[in-house]
């Protein structure tokens, strides 16, 4: 509602995850990933058998998400603010935690231009003719300005009026991925780039 959109979120209860005191937490740490796009997270190692945005591709694949899925859900996630630990990068909003298409409208913004940051895998975002930094970017993030078919998607959601279009896709989106395997769920149609 704060980004002027009004929209019915399903839910199934029913899934739980188990509580602390029966997991082993120590057993999950050879489990952690080495990167998640949707958090917007890079293992600290160097070792890394992928770039981050190819991990990307990799994680949607695994989650059968088709690549407007993937978008809206990024950009969604973005100005949510969901990146792991807290890091600003990516976030391109003046309103974080309100779900609006200002991730895909500040990433096409013809007035700013990005270069590679002093700090590894970062990229600043500055205006034309400034040089105050004015967003902070992973490749994960610049990917969907970068890639042919992705900023085609990105064009969609940031324009003016795809902000209702840009709300229902991300709710349609979160909700297959929460209902995703549970056997007692109806599968959703999948999202579609002709919607």
């Amino acid at each position: 509602k704060d980004a002027g959109q009004s929209v019915a979120e399903p839910f199934t209860p029913g899934r739980t995850d188990a509580s602390q005191g029966h997991t082993d937490a120590a057993s999950f740490v050879p489990l952690e990933p080495r990167a998640d796009a949707f958090r917007n997270y890079v293992h600290s190692s160097k070792k890394q058998f992928m770039k981050p945005e190819e991990a990307m591709i990799d994680r949607a694949q695994l989650m059968k998400l088709t690549a407007p899925e993937m978008t809206v859900l990024i950009g969604g996630l973005r100005v949510l603010g969901a990146n792991a630990a807290d890091a600003k990068h990516g976030v391109f909003t003046g309103k974080p935690g309100v779900l609006s298409n200002d991730f895909f409208a500040n990433l096409l913004d013809i007035d700013t231009v990005w270069a590679k940051a002093s700090e590894e895998g970062i990229y600043e975002g500055k205006k034309r003719n400034g040089s105050e930094v004015k967003w902070t970017a992973t490749a994960v993030d610049l990917i969907f300005g970068a890639h042919s078919q992705l900023r085609a998607l990105a064009e969609v959601y940031a324009s003016s009026d795809a902000k209702a279009k840009f709300v229902k896709d991300f709710v349609k989106a979160w909700t297959k991925v929460m209902n995703a395997d549970r056997f007692d769920v109806k599968a959703e149609p999948m999202l579609q780039a002709a919607e």
